[in-house]
């Protein structure tokens, strides 16, 4: 009865069709089916009902730290020590194998730039800006970098395009550096998106080890808007994921097909592959292995479920990184308002997918 109406009723306002679903709260299942007929009202659900069940997910709490003092952890540097586990009581400050998490409010930025220009540390930042990736976001996030990104610290950028010609010019500190390396364009965007983890292990080895002590990779499609400072270096960094931090871990999106070899059953915290770094070896032995996942899937005619952040989270499960930075440093404002977030260091940039990607 429901299919036989489904012409009308995709004819409905979006405020009748919440009517029409709010059943839902009584009845999930039975309404999520008959929902599903119709595309039109299963999208109206979806707008109508995201926002809230968003702010509903902020509310789920975090697992604490349960260190008594930041004396405690596995450090990355003596300055680690200094760390304010306790400062930030809403969410969780290290892990259970002794990292920290860094957010606002829990270190003192000066303390640790210090400790860096003390100890010669420089930066390497590779990212990706292939085809319409280019025109659409790389000036932008060249430009914000050199306003937030490792202020005061010699920093490399590696701009990875398939136009040269077209990167834009930006005007750098002292101490900045940018080079531009031509690759090929991949004719499928999840190619470009898992094959630059050979890409990076290649140019960490020709180049980066012999001028930088550390690298972190970017997506391009993002924007700094606050510090993103030393704080951030480690041996082995990766990011909580702004979607997934509140979520239980069953929820995570891990690849749970067994034929792959991103495969996972569970793991301990859901990692954006949007930003990850750490020393170049390191980084080096992750791409590395990441890379030789998505040559294995291949020879077996297997695509993990998000390419190389499947993988990368797979290899953070087996190798625990040192340090885990908070959604501050990439956050998406479609969330809307979490009280956890007191500052944002980088946003999403808006997605055009269905403009920028190849197929």
């Amino acid at each position: 009865m429901f299919a036989d109406n489904a012409g009308e009723l995709s004819q409905l306002s979006p405020w009748k069709y919440r009517a029409l679903c709010d059943p839902l709260v009584r009845n999930v299942q039975k309404i999520f089916f008959k929902c599903v007929l119709s595309i039109p009202i299963t999208l109206s659900v979806i707008y109508l009902i995201g926002p809230s069940l968003r702010i509903l997910i902020g509310l789920l709490p975090m697992n604490k730290c349960t260190l008594e003092s930041a004396e405690m952890l596995v450090l990355d540097n003596v300055v680690d020590a200094s760390l304010d586990l306790g400062s930030r009581p809403d969410v969780q400050t290290c892990t259970s194998w002794k990292a920290p998490v860094i957010w606002e409010g829990m270190f003192d930025p000066d303390l640790y730039d210090r400790k860096h220009k003390k100890e010669g540390s420089s930066v390497a930042l590779t990212v990706f800006a292939v085809g319409r990736y280019l025109d659409a976001y790389l000036g932008t996030f060249l430009n914000s970098s050199e306003q937030h990104f490792m202020s005061g610290l010699p920093v490399t950028y590696y701009v990875f395009t398939d136009v040269p010609e077209k990167v834009p010019d930006v005007k750098l500190a002292s101490q900045r550096t940018l080079k531009v390396i031509k690759v090929e364009r991949s004719s499928r965007w999840q190619d470009i998106s898992m094959m630059r983890m050979k890409t990076i292990s290649d140019v960490i080895e020709t180049d980066i080890r012999h001028r930088c002590t550390h690298v972190f990779c970017f997506d391009v499609d993002q924007v700094f808007t606050g510090r993103f400072g030393s704080e951030a270096l480690g041996d082995s960094v990766a990011l909580l994921h702004a979607h997934y931090y509140h979520l239980p871990a069953r929820l995570f999106t891990y690849d749970r097909n067994q034929e792959s070899q991103a495969y996972m059953e569970t793991g301990d915290f859901y990692y954006h592959a949007a930003i990850f770094g750490g020393s170049w070896k390191s980084v080096k032995a992750l791409a590395d292995a990441c890379y030789r996942g998505i040559v294995e899937d291949k020879r077996n005619n297997v695509e993990a479920l998000w390419h190389d952040e499947s993988h990368l989270n797979k290899y953070m499960w087996l190798h625990k990184p040192s340090r885990v930075l908070s959604p501050e440093y990439c956050w998406d404002t479609s969330i809307g308002y979490r009280s956890d977030i007191k500052v944002t260091r980088v946003l999403w940039a808006p997605k055009h997918y269905d403009r920028l990607r190849t197929r």
